[in-house]
């Protein structure tokens, strides 16, 4: 076995899109070769209405398939095909925009008036760039969750894990996409496969994901302070890139931790980038805004 080691510990930054929505974008619009196939994370994550609500109006897709995983209120969608429907806590939704497709995302908080929730966007390579679009819609009972003996519980969204294979299926970048939840103090050696980029990121509690024999965190001040609490070095909103290797290892703090763990095999292929608009040459790129300009924009109906 080889282990990955940490490349970067990324800290996300303050966004706001569609019409006011203020989120962490944890990466995108950089990058892109130490992501491949995946382009941009972001965490919108709110406990105040006022902050997401006004959501994400009408906009384009092409050439990407976005990924949207809820877990706290839920989120509203509609599209230029007709296509409707809403997504819940625990819910997934993987959307292909293939040649293109024009739509809407509405976020609406719980009870407690809380939303939470990721969109990861996958590359398509250019052999499905302008393939037709679709949806695959999971609801939360359809995620298989395992656990294992130590306490740590795994929903496999995409991909296969520890036996359990996740309900999305046929997307082209190969992904796997993986819930984890480690508990308090345990330490945990998950398998990624050597020719993946992978990625975690952390949305609760702390850990390392450095080789630590001991179980030790990896402190993050320069001059030790042996009295002070330990400071891990992947903690809330921390993303953690990894070099190449089989597995990767997780010490949780005393919280346990929670993060996403994404891997996926590269594309290798140029990429022309411009908003939600992602192709592999500036003439592709100009011609979908001609499109746009013009109404031609949507190739399947």
């Amino acid at each position: 076995m080889s282990l990955r080691p940490v490349r970067q510990v990324i800290q996300p930054k303050p966004t706001i899109e569609g019409a006011g929505v203020k989120l962490q974008r944890a990466f995108g619009f950089g990058k892109t070769k130490d992501f491949d196939p995946f382009l941009l994370l972001d965490d919108f994550r709110n406990d105040n209405p006022a902050d997401y609500l006004a959501g994400f109006p009408w906009h384009p897709h092409r050439g990407i398939e976005t990924i949207t995983y809820v877990l706290a209120g839920s989120v509203e969608h509609g599209d230029s095909l007709g296509n409707k429907g809403k997504m819940t806590a625990g819910d997934v939704q993987w959307m292909t925009a293939g040649s293109g497709i024009l739509h809407q995302e509405m976020p609406k908080g719980d009870a407690l008036g809380k939303m939470h929730g990721f969109q990861l966007w996958a590359n398509l390579p250019s052999s499905l760039k302008m393939t037709s679009p679709r949806y695959q819609d999971i609801p939360s009972m359809a995620i298989p969750e395992v656990t294992d003996d130590d306490g740590t519980k795994v929903r496999v969204i995409c991909g296969e894990f520890w036996g359990k294979r996740g309900p999305v299926e046929g997307v082209a970048a190969d992904p796997n996409y993986l819930d984890i939840f480690v508990p308090p103090g345990k330490k945990k050696r998950l398998k990624v496969e050597t020719d993946r980029n992978a990625f975690a990121y952390v949305f609760a509690g702390a850990g390392t994901f450095r080789d630590a024999s001991e179980g030790q965190p990896v402190l993050t001040e320069q001059v030790l302070k042996p009295f002070d609490p330990a400071e891990y070095d992947a903690t809330n909103h921390s993303l953690v890139l990894f070099d190449r290797g089989d597995e990767i290892v997780v010490q949780a703090g005393e919280e346990g931790i929670r993060f996403l763990l994404v891997s996926g095999r590269p594309l290798e292929e140029p990429v022309a980038w411009y908003g939600p608009i992602v192709m592999n040459t500036q003439d592709q790129l100009r011609q979908a805004m001609d499109e746009l300009r013009a109404g031609t924009f949507i190739k399947h109906g």
